[in-house]
């Protein structure tokens, strides 16, 4: 008994949807991160800090699918152990955000892309010379020159707002480390 062409054609139809659901798109871009330079006889010297310290701030190449922009804040926080040809280099994570165990997130809304640092399960641990400031500093500096990069080729700026959330009494004073810039103008 031979179908119907209607019953092919939906077929046919439905397999092709099938597969363009599965079909994701993936970039590879450049994605800067707050990193700790401990365990490395270097300094990082950031311009935009104003002083040298034990961390820095640097990109790397990462293919991802999923929102742009916001997958591009969240791959901010992804691990990072920084390769090495020397056996007596031990570290083996570098990213600041995993290592201090803080949180980030990003939300596109009409008026601006809403960034959320949070600190609620905030800790440097003790090999990191840091305080949670320069820390939160170091991660805006990334989160901005991230977005950055992914604005030069779009038509419109962006409007970013960084929130510092999950504060307690301890580290409320890091709320005012919150900031409004535009990338891509």
């Amino acid at each position: 008994m031979s179908h119907p062409v209607g019953v092919k054609s939906i077929a046919i139809l439905l397999v092709a949807g099938a597969s363009a659901c599965l079909a994701t798109t993936i970039s590879v871009v450049p994605i800067y991160e707050p990193l700790s330079l401990h365990g490395t006889d270097a300094a990082g010297e950031l311009a935009d800090v104003g002083e040298s310290l034990h961390a820095t701030v640097m990109s790397r190449p990462m293919a991802l699918s999923g929102a742009f922009p916001e997958t591009l804040v969240d791959s901010i926080r992804s691990p990072h152990e920084i390769p090495t040809n020397n056996q007596n280099y031990k570290t083996t994570e570098a990213n600041l955000l995993v290592l201090c165990d803080i949180g980030i997130e990003a939300e596109l809304t009409e008026e601006q892309l809403l960034v959320r640092v949070d600190v609620s399960k905030i800790k440097i641990p003790e090999e990191i010379d840091l305080t949670s400031r320069q820390v939160l500093g170091l991660v805006i500096i990334a989160v901005r020159k991230t977005l950055e990069e992914y604005q030069k080729p779009q038509v419109f700026p962006q409007k970013v707002a960084v929130a510092i959330t999950g504060t307690d009494e301890s580290t409320d004073s890091l709320r005012d480390l919150a900031v409004l810039f535009t990338v891509g103008e």
